[in-house]
């Protein structure tokens, strides 16, 4: 195993599947750092040890964790989170009944993605509060973090592969239908800040515990700037904490006006406000919805608390070229892109573990990318203390890659759930 020095005790083999306490060593990499010659100790469904071997090998209880044999370069990330996540392998959430959201969540956590919010198309109401209806218990199992709501009150103008039939301005009694068929797991909602009633929506949302996320949008500069700061007071009055104090922006770039010296718009204010730590932003990094060197200037200009990696995964996320339903329409893959009958990107068809991959092949440090995958993204949920990090008493999301970040094993609440290399 990788990451023994010679005053270390070697742990002892593992024949099996992981029992109650096992321990995976590597070069740890968490929050930024490499440690290398590290282990991970897990103890039922929490991280009871992450840090240097030799300092493990001196516990008296070292050898009462099963080793797991690994490569000697391996890599121990923590498990991956999405905000942005419509469904994956042949699956879409909007539509999908019961047995087909287990069986893609199931694929997602054996792909490396630990923690994801669902995320629902824009559509009619009675469809889009039958999805909710759907995916709200599984937030109460535990399986999925929550909710996310594309729309439906988003630009026409902009509406990217979301359908233009189902947009509309802000309504105040769906929101609140909406909020109550979720049943407290709607967590966030994408929204256009130009459309009427957009302000009641910030104040509504918030009153819920619901993150608004500016996004499909035609705004100006300053309307976005209006309606981000207009976010942010709500949100500290509320009590929220940490990053969920900051608004997000729903995939920067797509679903918006292409940024212009002249004309700002909404990209421009909100690469101002990310700079200022006023808002965090969505970035696809799957290497098609954003340039290698648009990813690049995002992370060598940002600082590191302002960047989500997102994958905006559909149905066709690793699925072989064909066509797809995203929501209530039919999109096309072709050669790993996505797009409708009109030529619109159509969303993601990429894991998580791919889009870190993408980043790191465009040029992204891979502490960076990582990052924007892992400790960003739970700080949004305001799980902070509890995933996108490798430490002792975290819930044991664990992730074990070669050098290339092609998946070896990965572990969810300390259960072996993928153990293929990807």
């Amino acid at each position: 195993m990788a990451g023994k020095d010679e005053n270390s005790a070697p742990l002892p083999p593992m024949d099996s599947a992981p029992g109650q306490r096992f321990a995976v060593a590597g070069t740890l990499v968490t929050e930024g750092e490499q440690l290398p010659d590290a282990i991970v100790a897990v103890d039922g469904d929490r991280i009871e040890f992450a840090g240097p071997a030799a300092v493990f090998a001196e516990r008296d209880d070292a050898g009462s964790y099963a080793g797991i044999p690994l490569d000697d370069d391996a890599l121990l990330i923590p498990g991956l989170i999405d905000l942005h996540c419509h469904g994956g392998f042949g699956v879409d959430f909007s539509t999908a009944d019961d047995v087909e959201l287990r069986e893609s969540l199931t694929r997602h956590y054996n792909a490396g993605t630990t923690t994801l919010l669902a995320s629902l198309m824009a559509a009619a109401e009675d469809e889009m509060l039958a999805a909710a209806e759907r995916l709200s218990p599984l937030v109460a199992e535990g399986l999925i973090a929550g909710i996310h709501a594309e729309g439906p009150f988003l630009s026409a103008a902009r509406n990217g592969a979301q359908p233009a039939a189902a947009l509309r301005d802000p309504d105040p009694d769906f929101v609140e239908e909406l909020v109550a068929t979720c049943q407290g797991s709607l967590r966030t909602m994408t929204y256009a800040p130009e459309l009427p009633g957009a302000d009641g929506l910030v104040e509504q949302l918030v009153s819920h515990g619901v993150i608004p996320s500016l996004g499909h949008t035609g705004a100006t500069a300053e309307q976005t700037t209006a309606s981000l700061e207009l976010v942010l007071e709500e949100l500290e009055s509320a009590g929220f904490d940490g990053y969920t104090e900051t608004p997000t922006i729903t995939h920067v770039f797509n679903g918006m006006p292409p940024w212009h010296h002249r004309s700002p718009g909404p990209v421009g204010a909100s690469l101002e406000a990310a700079a200022l730590g006023r808002a965090v932003l969505e970035i696809i990094g799957d290497g098609h919805h954003l340039h290698p060197q648009t990813l690049r200037m995002l992370f060598a200009t940002l600082p590191p608390t302002a960047l989500a990696l997102v994958t905006d995964a559909t149905a066709a996320t690793d699925m072989p070229d064909g066509d797809y339903r995203l929501g209530g329409q039919q999109a096309r893959l072709k050669n790993s892109v996505l797009r409708t009958d009109n030529g619109q990107l159509a969303g993601g068809s990429a894991t998580l573990l791919a889009c870190v991959r993408a980043c790191v092949g465009a040029g992204v440090p891979l502490q960076r990318a990582l990052t924007a995958a892992t400790t960003v993204p739970a700080a949004i949920l305001g799980l902070e203390d509890e995933i996108g990090a490798l430490h002792a008493g975290y819930r044991a999301d664990i992730l074990v890659t070669d050098q290339d970040l092609g998946l070896i094993t990965a572990f969810r609440s300390g259960q072996a759930v993928g153990a293929t290399r990807s």
